[in-house]
Protein backbone atom coordinates (compact mmCIF):
# COMPACT_ATOMS: atom_id res chain seq x y z
CA UNK A 1 0.00 0.00 0.00
CA UNK A 2 2.16 2.30 1.10
CA UNK A 3 4.95 1.38 -2.29
CA UNK A 4 1.67 1.90 -4.40
CA UNK A 5 1.16 5.55 -2.50
CA UNK A 6 4.54 6.66 -3.16
CA UNK A 7 4.51 5.57 -6.62
CA UNK A 8 1.45 7.98 -7.73
CA UNK A 9 2.63 10.96 -5.51
CA UNK A 10 5.80 10.39 -7.40
CA UNK A 11 4.11 10.01 -10.84
CA UNK A 12 2.43 13.01 -9.83
CA UNK A 13 5.27 14.93 -8.48
CA UNK A 14 6.97 14.22 -11.95
CA UNK A 15 4.08 15.46 -14.02
CA UNK A 16 3.49 18.79 -12.47
CA UNK A 17 6.96 19.99 -11.07
CA UNK A 18 8.10 21.45 -14.90
CA UNK A 19 5.12 23.42 -14.88
CA UNK A 20 3.73 24.33 -11.30
CA UNK A 21 6.34 27.35 -11.73
CA UNK A 22 6.00 28.38 -14.85
CA UNK A 23 3.09 30.23 -14.25
CA UNK A 24 3.34 32.88 -12.24
CA UNK A 25 1.62 33.40 -9.31
CA UNK A 26 3.14 34.83 -6.34
CA UNK A 27 1.74 37.48 -5.00
CA UNK A 28 4.17 39.81 -3.45
CA UNK A 29 2.93 41.46 -0.83
CA UNK A 30 4.85 44.64 -0.01
CA UNK A 31 3.01 46.12 -3.51
CA UNK A 32 0.38 43.74 -3.99
CA UNK A 33 2.22 42.77 -7.52
CA UNK A 34 1.49 38.91 -9.17
CA UNK A 35 5.57 38.18 -9.54
CA UNK A 36 7.30 35.46 -11.27
CA UNK A 37 9.25 32.95 -9.43
CA UNK A 38 12.31 34.19 -11.26
CA UNK A 39 11.84 37.18 -10.18
CA UNK A 40 11.64 36.10 -6.18
CA UNK A 41 14.32 33.99 -6.48
CA UNK A 42 16.57 36.92 -7.61
CA UNK A 43 15.40 38.33 -3.69
CA UNK A 44 15.75 35.67 -2.25
CA UNK A 45 19.35 35.07 -2.99
CA UNK A 46 20.54 38.02 -1.34
CA UNK A 47 18.79 37.10 1.78
CA UNK A 48 20.20 35.21 4.70
CA UNK A 49 17.01 33.07 6.41
CA UNK A 50 14.42 32.03 4.28
CA UNK A 51 11.18 30.34 5.93
CA UNK A 52 8.63 28.71 3.62
CA UNK A 53 5.25 27.42 5.13
CA UNK A 54 3.35 24.83 4.93
CA UNK A 55 0.13 22.82 5.70
CA UNK A 56 1.96 19.33 6.72
CA UNK A 57 -0.30 17.15 4.49
CA UNK A 58 -0.41 19.49 1.17
CA UNK A 59 1.53 18.25 -1.63
CA UNK A 60 2.10 20.64 -3.42
CA UNK A 61 3.39 22.62 -0.39
CA UNK A 62 6.53 20.64 -0.75
CA UNK A 63 6.96 20.89 -3.90
CA UNK A 64 7.12 24.42 -3.76
CA UNK A 65 9.68 23.85 -0.66
CA UNK A 66 11.71 21.60 -2.93
CA UNK A 67 11.51 24.09 -6.16
CA UNK A 68 12.92 26.91 -4.03
CA UNK A 69 15.65 24.59 -2.44
CA UNK A 70 17.08 23.18 -5.49
CA UNK A 71 16.63 26.58 -6.87
CA UNK A 72 19.01 28.02 -5.09
CA UNK A 73 21.54 25.02 -4.38
CA UNK A 74 21.29 25.42 -8.73
CA UNK A 75 22.54 28.94 -8.00
CA UNK A 76 25.47 27.92 -6.15
CA UNK A 77 24.83 29.47 -2.97
CA UNK A 78 26.29 27.59 0.45
CA UNK A 79 22.65 26.82 2.05
CA UNK A 80 21.85 24.27 4.74
CA UNK A 81 17.46 23.29 5.30
CA UNK A 82 16.07 23.75 8.99
CA UNK A 83 13.26 21.59 9.64
CA UNK A 84 10.28 21.44 12.22
CA UNK A 85 10.04 17.98 11.50
CA UNK A 86 13.88 16.38 13.21
CA UNK A 87 14.27 17.72 17.04
CA UNK A 88 17.46 19.24 17.70
CA UNK A 89 18.51 16.17 20.12
CA UNK A 90 18.11 14.25 17.01
CA UNK A 91 21.06 15.78 15.14
CA UNK A 92 23.59 12.86 14.93
CA UNK A 93 21.26 11.26 13.77
CA UNK A 94 19.98 13.20 10.64
CA UNK A 95 23.96 13.47 10.20
CA UNK A 96 24.20 10.10 9.30
CA UNK A 97 21.40 10.38 6.80
CA UNK A 98 22.79 13.09 5.05
CA UNK A 99 26.40 11.60 5.15
CA UNK A 100 24.88 8.34 3.23
CA UNK A 101 25.40 6.13 6.65
CA UNK A 102 22.05 5.47 6.60
CA UNK A 103 19.95 3.98 4.32
CA UNK A 104 16.20 4.66 3.97
CA UNK A 105 15.27 1.36 5.62
CA UNK A 106 17.27 2.37 8.70
CA UNK A 107 16.35 5.92 8.54
CA UNK A 108 12.18 5.82 8.66
CA UNK A 109 12.31 4.60 12.49
CA UNK A 110 14.05 7.54 12.92
CA UNK A 111 12.40 9.66 10.93
CA UNK A 112 8.46 8.09 11.70
CA UNK A 113 9.59 8.73 15.78
CA UNK A 114 10.46 12.65 15.17
CA UNK A 115 7.17 12.93 12.27
CA UNK A 116 5.11 11.16 9.82
CA UNK A 117 3.66 11.49 6.16
CA UNK A 118 7.53 10.53 4.81
CA UNK A 119 5.92 9.79 1.29
CA UNK A 120 5.31 13.71 0.94
CA UNK A 121 8.75 14.55 2.49
CA UNK A 122 10.79 12.14 0.72
CA UNK A 123 11.73 14.14 -2.09
CA UNK A 124 12.69 16.89 0.01
CA UNK A 125 14.97 14.45 2.37
CA UNK A 126 16.40 12.76 -0.69
CA UNK A 127 17.41 15.32 -2.83
CA UNK A 128 18.86 17.00 0.18
CA UNK A 129 21.09 14.48 0.84
CA UNK A 130 22.22 13.70 -2.82
CA UNK A 131 23.28 17.34 -3.38
CA UNK A 132 24.83 17.28 0.24
CA UNK A 133 22.60 20.12 1.60
CA UNK A 134 22.51 19.95 5.64
CA UNK A 135 19.57 19.14 7.59
CA UNK A 136 19.13 20.55 10.64
CA UNK A 137 16.75 19.50 13.20
CA UNK A 138 14.95 22.96 14.91
CA UNK A 139 12.00 21.35 17.14
CA UNK A 140 12.18 20.52 20.68
CA UNK A 141 11.05 17.92 22.75
CA UNK A 142 7.36 16.44 21.91
CA UNK A 143 6.86 15.71 26.15
CA UNK A 144 7.62 19.72 26.70
CA UNK A 145 4.81 20.79 23.90
CA UNK A 146 2.38 18.09 24.53
CA UNK A 147 2.88 19.43 28.82
CA UNK A 148 2.52 23.00 27.89
CA UNK A 149 -0.40 22.42 25.16
CA UNK A 150 -2.59 20.56 28.15
CA UNK A 151 -1.45 22.74 31.20
CA UNK A 152 0.20 25.85 30.23
CA UNK A 153 3.73 27.69 30.56
CA UNK A 154 2.73 28.26 34.13
CA UNK A 155 3.37 24.24 34.23
CA UNK A 156 6.51 23.76 33.32
CA UNK A 157 9.27 22.56 35.92
CA UNK A 158 11.76 25.48 37.01
CA UNK A 159 14.92 22.47 35.50
CA UNK A 160 12.96 23.06 32.34
CA UNK A 161 12.38 26.58 32.63
CA UNK A 162 16.14 26.75 33.30
CA UNK A 163 17.14 24.77 30.26
CA UNK A 164 14.76 26.46 28.04
CA UNK A 165 16.12 30.08 28.96
CA UNK A 166 13.25 33.57 28.78
CA UNK A 167 10.32 32.35 27.56
CA UNK A 168 7.74 35.05 26.63
CA UNK A 169 4.62 34.96 28.72
CA UNK A 170 2.35 36.54 26.70
CA UNK A 171 0.15 35.27 23.47
CA UNK A 172 -0.92 38.71 22.32
CA UNK A 173 -4.51 38.95 20.07
CA UNK A 174 -2.58 39.23 16.72
CA UNK A 175 -0.67 35.44 17.59
CA UNK A 176 -3.79 34.28 18.49
CA UNK A 177 -6.01 35.77 15.43
CA UNK A 178 -3.27 33.82 13.37
CA UNK A 179 -2.95 30.66 14.71
CA UNK A 180 -7.29 30.55 14.33
CA UNK A 181 -7.09 31.81 10.92
CA UNK A 182 -4.65 29.13 9.74
CA UNK A 183 -6.71 26.39 11.62
CA UNK A 184 -9.87 27.43 9.43
CA UNK A 185 -10.94 29.75 11.90
CA UNK A 186 -11.08 27.31 14.64
CA UNK A 187 -9.84 27.70 17.92
CA UNK A 188 -12.16 29.10 20.22
CA UNK A 189 -11.41 31.40 22.71
CA UNK A 190 -10.66 29.44 26.12
CA UNK A 191 -8.27 28.35 27.87
CA UNK A 192 -7.75 25.35 25.79
CA UNK A 193 -6.65 27.25 23.26
CA UNK A 194 -4.66 29.40 25.05
CA UNK A 195 -2.22 26.66 26.45
CA UNK A 196 -2.18 25.52 22.84
CA UNK A 197 -0.76 29.04 20.87
CA UNK A 198 1.53 28.69 23.96
CA UNK A 199 2.82 26.03 22.96
CA UNK A 200 2.85 26.89 19.11
CA UNK A 201 5.25 29.74 21.12
CA UNK A 202 7.25 27.69 22.81
CA UNK A 203 8.16 26.04 19.47
CA UNK A 204 8.67 29.56 17.64
CA UNK A 205 11.22 30.03 20.29
CA UNK A 206 13.11 27.32 20.41
CA UNK A 207 13.10 26.34 16.52
CA UNK A 208 14.20 30.54 16.77
CA UNK A 209 16.93 29.80 19.01
CA UNK A 210 18.34 26.61 17.33
CA UNK A 211 18.03 28.63 14.05
CA UNK A 212 20.17 31.29 15.52
CA UNK A 213 22.74 29.01 17.04
CA UNK A 214 23.57 27.29 13.96
CA UNK A 215 23.88 30.47 11.72
CA UNK A 216 26.72 31.57 14.68
CA UNK A 217 28.56 27.84 13.83
CA UNK A 218 28.29 28.86 9.90
CA UNK A 219 27.26 32.85 9.15
CA UNK A 220 28.42 32.44 5.52
CA UNK A 221 25.32 29.63 4.73
CA UNK A 222 21.92 30.37 3.81
CA UNK A 223 19.00 28.92 5.80
CA UNK A 224 15.83 27.94 4.43
CA UNK A 225 13.72 27.26 6.68
CA UNK A 226 10.26 24.54 6.38
CA UNK A 227 7.52 24.57 8.87
CA UNK A 228 3.96 24.97 9.27
CA UNK A 229 2.21 28.40 8.48
CA UNK A 230 1.97 29.29 11.84
CA UNK A 231 5.37 29.02 12.65
CA UNK A 232 6.98 30.56 9.61
CA UNK A 233 4.67 33.99 9.37
CA UNK A 234 6.71 36.85 10.61
CA UNK A 235 5.53 36.63 14.30
CA UNK A 236 6.28 33.30 14.57
CA UNK A 237 9.71 32.22 14.70
CA UNK A 238 11.12 35.12 12.47
CA UNK A 239 10.22 37.39 16.00
CA UNK A 240 11.84 35.52 18.04
CA UNK A 241 15.06 35.31 15.66
CA UNK A 242 17.61 37.55 18.06
CA UNK A 243 20.83 38.15 15.17
CA UNK A 244 20.59 41.84 15.08
CA UNK A 245 20.27 42.99 11.59
CA UNK A 246 19.06 39.50 10.18
CA UNK A 247 17.51 39.44 6.05
CA UNK A 248 15.10 37.02 5.87
CA UNK A 249 12.02 36.45 3.91
CA UNK A 250 8.84 34.43 4.69
CA UNK A 251 6.99 32.62 2.02
CA UNK A 252 3.71 31.60 2.66
CA UNK A 253 1.30 29.15 0.59
CA UNK A 254 -2.17 30.28 0.09
CA UNK A 255 -4.97 27.81 1.94
CA UNK A 256 -8.08 29.07 1.12
CA UNK A 257 -10.35 29.38 3.58
CA UNK A 258 -7.84 29.87 5.76
CA UNK A 259 -4.82 32.02 4.36
CA UNK A 260 -5.90 33.11 1.41
CA UNK A 261 -4.58 36.92 -0.86
CA UNK A 262 -7.69 38.83 0.86
CA UNK A 263 -6.49 38.29 4.55
CA UNK A 264 -2.45 38.21 4.08
CA UNK A 265 -0.70 41.36 4.89
CA UNK A 266 3.40 42.57 4.30
CA UNK A 267 3.40 42.61 8.03
CA UNK A 268 2.35 38.52 7.96
CA UNK A 269 4.76 37.79 5.08
CA UNK A 270 6.83 38.81 1.81
CA UNK A 271 5.20 36.46 -0.41
CA UNK A 272 1.90 34.35 -1.15
CA UNK A 273 1.97 31.04 -3.19
CA UNK A 274 -1.44 31.44 -4.94
CA UNK A 275 -2.99 28.16 -5.18
CA UNK A 276 -4.72 28.98 -8.97
CA UNK A 277 -3.93 28.79 -12.70
CA UNK A 278 -2.28 26.40 -14.47
CA UNK A 279 -0.31 23.93 -12.57
CA UNK A 280 -1.47 24.89 -9.63
CA UNK A 281 -1.62 23.00 -6.18
CA UNK A 282 -5.62 22.00 -6.56
CA UNK A 283 -4.87 19.52 -10.06
CA UNK A 284 -1.47 18.24 -7.81
CA UNK A 285 -2.61 16.32 -5.24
Amino acid sequence: MITRYFALFLMLFLSFSAQAFAHPHLLRLSDRQIISFAEMLEDLKNTEVVLIGELHNHAGHHRAQLEVIRALHDAGLDIAVGLEMFRADQQRDLNRWSSGELDEAAFLPIYNDNWSMWPLYREIFTGARDASIPLIGLNTSRELTKQVASRGLVSLPEEAREALGPLPCVVDPDYMQFIRQSMGGHGGMGTTFLYFCEAQLLWDVVMARNLTDYRREYPERKMVVLAGSGHSWKHGIPSRMTENGLNYRVILPEMPGRLDRRAVRAEDADYLWLDEGEGSWERGY
